[in-house]
């Protein structure tokens, strides 16, 4: 008889291609979902679906049962949120933890836990996970990971459960069924709606090459290691629009104008002040710019190549394969 696996976070952006990759390397496998009624990302995929939510810990101890493999996907995925402790920091930190003790309480053999690259020491380029943790502190869901990837290795020993870390960088492209943080700035890009360039880069890495990664991570990954899933180069802002001014030049795109630091400040500030009468994530805040102003998102993925044979696209080729999904295929899918 075959062991079987599951997948938290089966629906989203990750989670959905995960599922796909596993089922076609023939994983028996059952994907939890918080919502049953919605089953368009499982149309015609041969698995068990079944509820759990990671902050409920019950629902994941029933969800665990007969279960020897968790690939742990499910998370609060966004970078700003109105009640960020409550809805970004705790679902992270807390969820990770309900998940590895249900996990213990139900006998799992094996957890992949999927982390990620803001949990990295940004101050030696390129990143790699050797160098430690994320030194800054100004944002909930960099805190969140920060301290869910610390949790998650120190229950993974304690419960003695191989455990596996997975770091991506910006996933984008298919399948899609909901416009994740990444894929959202680049229907951004597509519509124009990037009017400033604010010197962040993007680290670019295709969604089915990080699925692809998290599986192999499951196959050959070493217990309490930590993997990079990215790509070695990241691509600036006016880098990353010309490739779709050139791409779809009907779109008429404009590169965005670099502006003074000091002024991107003053912008983050009125958004900011605008969020709190709108209740709506501002475009910029001064935080960002302190974490990502002039920061280079190069990593260092050599054990993750080594180890589990990572071999993404080039970040350049993810991002056209990406804007090609949004424009051409994207509606039709979420319709």
């Amino acid at each position: 008889m075959k062991e079987l696996s599951l997948v938290t976070g089966a629906n989203g952006h990750l989670g959905n291609n995960l599922v796909r990759i596993l089922i076609q390397n023939g994983i028996k496998l059952r994907a939890t979902v918080r919502n049953l009624n919605n089953r368009d990302p499982f149309d015609g995929l041969d698995c068990e679906l079944a509820y759990a939510d990671i902050m409920d810990k019950g629902s994941l101890i029933k969800a665990f049962d007969g279960v020897s493999s968790v690939y742990a996907v499910g998370a609060s995925f966004k970078l700003w949120d109105k009640k960020p402790k409550e809805n970004i920091y705790d679902v992270n930190v807390e969820g990770t933890r309900n998940v590895f003790e249900a996990a213990h309480e139900c006998g799992v053999k094996n957890i992949v836990y999927v982390s990620s690259v803001a949990a990295l020491n940004t101050n030696l380029i390129p990143m790699k996970p050797e160098n430690g943790y994320n030194s800054n502190r100004f944002n909930w869901y960099y805190n969140s990971k920060n301290d869910s990837d610390k949790i998650a290795l120190k229950l993974g020993k304690k419960y003695n459960i191989r455990t596996v870390l997975v770091l991506p960088s910006a996933m984008v492209g298919s399948q899609a069924f909901k416009l994740s943080t990444s894929n959202q700035f680049v229907w951004n890009i597509l519509n124009g709606k990037v009017p400033v360039d604010t010197n962040f880069t993007l680290n670019w890495i295709d969604v089915k090459d990080v699925a692809a990664g998290v599986y192999q991570a499951m196959q050959k990954g070493r217990d309490q290691e930590r993997y990079i899933l990215a790509n070695e180069k990241c691509m600036s802002i006016q880098d990353s629009i010309k490739v779709a001014a050139e791409l779809f030049p009907e779109l008429k795109l404009k590169t965005p104008q670099t502006v003074p630091k000091w002024i991107l400040y003053s912008l983050a500030g009125m958004m900011e002040a605008g969020s709190k009468i709108t209740c709506k994530e501002p475009l910029l805040q001064r935080h960002y710019i302190d974490m990502f102003y002039d920061l280079k998102q190069d990593y260092d993925i050599s054990k993750s190549k080594a180890d589990l044979g990572f071999s993404p696209k080039l970040g350049k080729q993810a991002l056209v394969d990406a804007l090609k999904y949004l424009k051409e295929d994207y509606k039709m899918i979420e319709s």
